[in-house]
This record gives structure tokens, sequence and C-alpha cells, in this order.
């Protein structure tokens, strides 16, 4: 049996997993309290990402943009960055923290974000703004290299790196969620909670599942403070839960201020949250409380239930945010699923030295393969041209129609998701992500079972 990591040959992309750099910036930045962004590109750069966030949440989130046409696109647009951090700071009275986000298109003509960031500290800022509190952050995310994994990664560090501030030590670690989802930091909160933790969460986005109060809606923000992000300098540690979402900011507070710094494993299933937890003791010296080793029993029950007789050996394809997609990989195998196919869907030169994928390629005994760069036309193509056999699909909805086409029945997970109701409301990390999605991927197979009228007999219940 074998196990390959390949790269997609064609030049060309069809159907994109990933969306670009700008949109894991923007990701992050609406994970700050009095924040708001500003997209130095087209409309489109923040239109387009806007509309990915409210399909996926449900929710109204604000970000701006400099409207870059075409005379900024000859002369350049530096002026657009001037009057866009202008008329933000005069609507919104409240805001403190504004990144400004480069784009494809203002990276190539060279517009200086930084020069620009200088200019309105020493000019605007200090004019018109005397006395305010206000962060200009230049971010960096061409659109042409990376994806929005590497956006986020990039965006994170840069927050981080402005604002920490080595003070007196705090007695709380560096809890560096990466691109998950409300539901998954509500779980984390739990962990945390239990153990008696405190944390600098990055990012506290629990509040993106927005409440409809009687005196109005509400636009839904993050909850991380300048003040949590200034103490990542003075924390006791840094977990980061994912290499490639979050990774950079752990390495840069190691780096810079001594803080410890863990990175990984994505706590997805039994394994992985039994690490962060012993992680988590390892770093402040709480001990593991007896109710979590409850909580990890009902969850085991839980997967003892339908592993053998409804998942083993279950042909799966998976595609995600890269960790993501690792982290269930490896849950699938402990599930005694095969996860076959596995795309990831960037072009980081890092995949093929991770050591997680070492670990699934020497733990595979059937053929599975591991394509990076990759599209989802690489999962359609080698269903309809190269017979590839498959009992479920997990990836986020941009792959429906791979699922309708071909009757192969799909779980939702990633980003985004705009084609099943509240999704974002369960954690896919911890113990009560491992349950979560065990039963989903087990009801889904049985829904399928149900549609095709077949029988018991194609699972493993005799």
């Amino acid at each position: 049996m074998t196990c390959e990591i390949l790269e997609r040959k064609r030049a060309g992309i069809i159907n994109p997993i990933f969306t670009c750099q700008p949109c894991g910036a923007q990701y992050a930045s609406i994970g700050i309290r009095n924040c708001i962004g500003i997209v130095h590109g087209g409309q489109g750069c923040v239109m387009f990402v806007r509309l990915l966030f409210s399909q996926h949440f449900k929710e109204s989130f604000e970000l701006a943009s400099t409207s870059l046409h075409e005379d900024g696109a000859v002369f350049g647009a530096l002026n657009r960055v001037e009057e866009a951090v202008d008329v933000l700071l005069m609507r919104y009275p409240d805001v403190k923290v504004v990144p400004i986000i480069s784009t494809c298109a203002t990276e190539v003509i060279g517009d200086d974000i930084d020069g620009v960031v200088r200019k309105l500290n020493e000019g605007l800022l200090q004019e018109k703004f005397a006395g305010r509190e206000v962060h200009l952050i230049p971010i960096h995310t061409p659109s042409f290299v990376g994806s929005m994994i590497s956006g986020y990664d990039i965006a994170v560090r840069d927050f981080v790196s402005f604002f920490a501030k080595k003070d007196k030590p705090v007695n709380k670690i560096n809890l560096i969620t990466g691109w998950v989802n409300p539901g998954d930091v509500s779980a984390l909160k739990h962990l945390l909670q239990v153990m008696d933790i405190e944390a600098n969460l990055l990012f506290e986005i629990e509040n993106f599942d927005a409440p409809l109060m009687p005196h109005g809606n509400t636009v839904a923000h993050g909850d991380t403070t300048i003040d949590d992000l200034r103490n990542t300098a003075n924390a006791v540690g840094t977990i980061a839960l994912n290499r490639y979402e979050g990774g950079k900011a752990a390495e840069y507070l190691q780096k810079e201020f001594g803080v410890p710094a863990v990175i990984g494993p994505t706590p997805i299933g039994i394994r992985n949250t039994d690490t962060l937890l012993k992680h988590l003791s390892d770093m402040t010296g709480k001990p593991i409380p007896e109710s979590l080793v409850h909580e990890r029993g009902i969850a085991l029950d839980a997967l003892t239930d339908i592993v053998h007789m409804f998942l083993a050996d279950k042909r799966v394809a998976i595609y995600a945010n890269p960790d993501l997609a690792i982290g269930l990989a490896e849950f699938c195998m402990d599930l005694e699923m095969l996860p076959v196919l596995i795309l990831l869907g960037d072009d980081n030169v890092n995949y093929a030295s991770d050591k997680r994928i070492s670990a699934l390629k020497e733990q595979a005994f059937f053929d599975m393969e591991i394509v990076t760069n990759a599209d989802l036309w690489e999962l359609e193509d080698r269903i309809k041209n190269k017979g590839l056999k498959l009992d479920l699909i997990l990836g986020h909805s941009k792959g429906r129609f791979v699922s309708i086409d071909y009757g192969i029945p799909m779980v939702r997970v990633g980003f985004p998701v705009y084609d099943r109701a509240g999704i974002y409301r369960n954690p896919v990390l911890g113990y009560q992500g491992a349950t979560y999605l065990a039963e989903t991927m087990a009801n889904t197979i049985f829904t399928d079972m149900e549609y095709k009228k077949n029988k018991e007999w194609i699972l493993n219940v005799w």
C-alpha cells in the first residue's frame, strides 16, 4: 500500500478550495473588539469576503474598502487610504484598531502602506484626532501568493507583534485558536474554565453568533481586546492549536519575549484533545480534573457505540484548511475509517515536512493520496475519470456539487458552510467535537442509505 504526497500538475485552478490572503487577514481583524479593517484594493476584495462571512455565520460584519479604481491602479492610490482612515474614524468614534490590509493590485503597483501609516500617525491623527487612541497597522497580504490560511497567519502575527509589550508577568496563557467557529471557542472556554485557567484568547469570537435583542440588531464582532494582545508578551506560555493558523505569532512571542510556545496538534478527536489538556496542565501546573475524565469517557462511549459497526472501513475524501484537514484525517484513522484522499488547497512548501503528514504515511495500510496546491477538480477527476470509490466526503459547501453529481454523502465542516443551518454552533474541537463529528458522519451515512434504499447489510452490523 502507498501514501503519496502529490502536487497539482495543472497550471489553472478549477473550483478552488480556498480564497485569497486578504480574506484571512479580514477574518482575524473581525475577532478584535473596536476594530474595523480597511482593505486597500477593489471593492470586491471586501464585498465578496463579507458575503462569505455573512453566508457562513448569517450575521453582518463591518469591513471597509479603499475602493481602488482604474486611476489608482495607474497613478497609485495612497490618497484613498488617507481618505478611508479619515472617514472611518469620523463615522465610528469607538474604533481604536484599524489594520490596513493590502491586496494583489496595491502590492503590484507598489503602494507603500507602511509609509502612509507613518504619514497618518504624524499628520491626520495628531491634527484631527488628537487625544484619541487609534492604532493603524499595515498588513501585507498580496493575493498572488498563499491563501486565506497564510493571510490569517500573517495577520495574527502582525497584530501580536504590533501590540505585545513586555510588562509585569500575568498568570495567563495565550491560546491561539486558529480559524475556528463560535462553537469551537465555546468548547475551548469550557475546557479552560473547568481547569481554572485564564487565557488571552486569540480570537474570542463566541459573539459571532450574535443575539437578536429587543432594542435592535447588533453587528457581530470579536471580543479580544487591546489589553489581551498587549499581555501576550507577559503570559506563562502560548499554545497555538494550528500550525498554519497562528504558528507564526507563537514563534514570534517565543523568540522576541521568551514566552514558551507549543504548536499543535489541532485538538480534533480524543487523542489530540488529550494532548491539548496535557499541554495546558504542563504549562500552568493545573491538574486535569475528574470531570474532564468523565467527559472524555462519555465521548469514548459515544464513539464505541458507532465506530466498528457503522464507520469502520468507510472510504473518505477530505478537503479543508490544512490543520483541520490533517486533524480530520487523524480522527478518521482513529475511527477505523480510510481517508484515501486529502486535498490541501494552497502552495505552502512546508506540507512535505509536516510530521503529522509523515505519521499518516507511516500508519496508512491502504492507498492514500495527499495533494498539495489542490483544487476541487482533483476530487471530481478522481471520481469521474479514475474510478475513486468513496463512502463519504468531508469539506465545506463549495464541494457540494461533487457530492450531488456523484451521489456521495457529505458532511459539511470548515469554512464556508452556507447550505446547512447552524453548523458554526457545533464544535469540532475537544471531546464534544469528537462526539459531534462521529455521530454526524454516522447519521449522514444512515440518511444516504435511506435515499438509496440500501439495507443494513452494507454496514458492519452482523
